[in-house]
Order: C-alpha cells, then sequence, then structure tokens
C-alpha cells in the first residue's frame, strides 16, 4: 500500500503559524497533523505501508527532512514531489505519477479522522465521507440503496447529496487512477477553474469502476486558528488513555487537568494547565491558567490567562489575553 499525500498549499487561513511552517506540520496533541494522518491510514487500511509520497511547495530542506521523518516512523519509505502551481486536486495528484501503482491511498493533509471501519483491499475504490449541514462547500457523492456511489458532483449549488468527500480516497489500482487524471490534463478539462479530482472519480465510474463509500464519526478540520484548538482538544480527548506527559517535563506547585500533552523538558511552575491544553517540547510556563490552547516549542509563557488560544514556536509571552493567535519568534508583554 502506498499513501499519496498532497499538501502543497501553505494554509492562509492558518496564518500567521504557517509563515514559517507549512500547515501540516502544525502539531496536534504533539505530532505534526500529517503525521497523525498517515498513522491513522495506517491502521485503519490493515495492509503494510510500503511507501509515502508527498506532494510539497516549496517548503526548504529542513521540512523535506521531517517528512522523510515520518514516512520512517511508519516503517515506510518516502519520495517528495513538488507542485509549483495551484492548479487544483487532480494536478496536485498527478505531480506523484511515479507513485501511482497498485493499492493507494490519497490523503489531503489538511484533515484529520476519526473512524471504526477497517478499508477492505479487494473493493475497488472507496470514497471516505461525512454527512453534513451544508454541502455546497464540498465535492459531494450521490449514492444507490446498496451503498454504490452514481455520482460525483464539485460543490454543487443545488441539492445533491449531505454526504462530503472528506478528502480520503482508496484505489485499487493506481495506475488507472493516473490515466484517467492524465486525461484532464492533456484534454483541458477543468472544472470551477481547476483540474478537479471529483472529474476523474466521475469518468473512472463512468467506465465500470465500483465506488463505495467509507462513512467517517468525526471529521476534524486544522483550517483556522479556533477550529485547529478545537481539534487539538478532540484528539487529546481520543489518545486520553495514552501516555501523554513526557517523563523528562518539570511540573512544579501546578494543577495538571487531563486531557493534556506535554513534550520534552517542558517546565511548569505555578501553573494551572488543562483540560484540552499541548505545550510542546522546551517551552517554560509560569504563573499562569492555560485551558483549551495548543502552545509549540521553544516558547516561554508568563503571567498568562489564556483560553481557546493558539500560541507558535520561540514565543515570549507575557501578559492576560484570553483569547490570541501568536505566530513564531513574538515577542508579547503586557
Amino acid at each position: 500500500m502506498k499513501i499519496i499525500v498532497p499538501m502543497a498549499g501553505r494554509g492562509s487561513r492558518l496564518r500567521p503559524h504557517t509563515l514559517t511552517i507549512p500547515k501540516p506540520l502544525i502539531p496536534i496533541a504533539g505530532k505534526p497533523i500529517v503525521e497523525r494522518l498517515v498513522e491513522d491510514i495506517a491502521e485503519v487500511s490493515q495492509e503494510k505501508i510500503e511507501e509515502v509520497a508527498f506532494i510539497i511547495g516549496d517548503f526548504g530542506q529542513a521540512v523535506e527532512e521531517d517528512l522523510q521523518q515520518i514516512a520512517q516512523r511508519i516503517g515506510a519509505k518516502h519520495s517528495i514531489y513538488h507542485q509549483d502551481k495551484p492548479l487544483g486536486t487532480a494536478h496536485a495528484i498527478l505531480c506523484a505519477a511515479d507513485s501511482l501503482s497498485g493499492n493507494v491511498m490519497v490523503a489531503f493533509a489538511d484533515t484529520l479522522f476519526r473512524a471504526d471501519f477497517k478499508l477492505e483491499a479487494e473493493q475497488q475504490g472507496v470514497i471516505w465521507v461525512k454527512s453534513v449541514e451544508d454541502p455546497r462547500a464540498f465535492g459531494v457523492v450521490d449514492t444507490d440503496e446498496q451503498g454504490g456511489i452514481r455520482a460525483f458532483v464539485e460543490k454543487p449549488q443545488e441539492f445533491v447529496s449531505d454526504l462530503a468527500i472528506i478528502g480520503i480516497y482508496y484505489f485499487k489500482d493506481g495506475a488507472y487512477l493516473r490515466k484517467h487524471l492524465q486525461y484532464l490534463i492533456d484534454n483541458d478539462i477543468k472544472d470551477k477553474g481547476e483540474y478537479q479530482l471529483t472529474n476523474a472519480l466521475e469518468n473512472m465510474r463512468a467506465e465500470g469502476t465500483i465506488f463505495k463509500t467509507g462513512k467517517v464519526q468525526e471529521w476534524l478540520d486544522c483550517g483556522n486558528k479556533n477550529v485547529t484548538v478545537e481539534t487539538n482538544a478532540r484528539y487529546l480527548e481520543f489518545i486520553k488513555d495514552q501516555e501523554l506527559v513526557h517523563q523528562t517535563a518539570q511540573i512544579k506547585n501546578s494543577v495538571i487537568i487531563p486531557p493534556v500533552f506535554i513534550g520534552e523538558k517542558v517546565q511548569i511552575t505555578n501553573a494551572v494547565i488543562g483540560p484540552h491544553v499541548s505545550i510542546g517540547a522546551n517551552t517554560i510556563v509560569e504563573d499562569s491558567i492555560i485551558k483549551n490552547s495548543l502552545i509549540q516549542e521553544e516558547s516561554q509563557i508568563n503571567n498568562a490567562t489564556l483560553e481557546n488560544s493558539m500560541i507558535g514556536n520561540f514565543v515570549s509571552y507575557k501578559g492576560r489575553f484570553e483569547d490570541i493567535s501568536i505566530g513564531d519568534y513574538s515577542t508579547y508583554k503586557r
């Protein structure tokens, strides 16, 4: 099994946090979004993951090394491909053409999920979906009485279905997918100005490919600060039975209200932390009350009362703001 991860976008809605690193490397409960995504797919697939192919923008050598390590941690080799222009989902996947063969999972790295089903690899194709209140902003599937997909529609303005495609797909034949993606490019077939994966899926279905739906229980967004903080909280609930406080953390005269993630060599003094707080490695927190927030690495938090907040890396923060988003290498005093 191969996992193809398109992640070339920088994530403008999550600025300032994505000014220094791409959104898929923002940590959720102590691990980058893309690492949590790859791990969860590996668990659902039940197949050995042989390769993880990342499709990125111009993110630099350090990011590529981080992605290599993510693949290695699940026992897979890695490949790096580049998408220079945002030309749509079909174009993004086709950038990894050399990896499109055999059993393939495609997972866009801006979402996380929880599912209690296991992938049946003998299926020709599986599209993971979630029921939503307003499907007009999503690609959706229309299904028959047996659960088979009979149509793919990109952002329907008139109601077709409430089953939104969450951005995770399985294909038994990656080469066949590649053929249909290339067909869109060669014939300049666009929808809303871009090459859309849903058009390739519809062409495959018309030629006889049988697609089924895989319904997830939770679809977790990481699009902006508020939903990323909420996703961090939900994920902490999912993994609260794991050991989430690193053994090197130093906690003095403080109250910890689980679930929380406290990273390596974190120092916490005279503070109340939790619930639903993640604190990255080497961060120092003193004289503060923090709940439902995400603090990254190498930061210093003093005299703070924080809720629904997101603090970047290498931040120096002193104050009494209650809801704030601070990017990397910032200093705030009050």
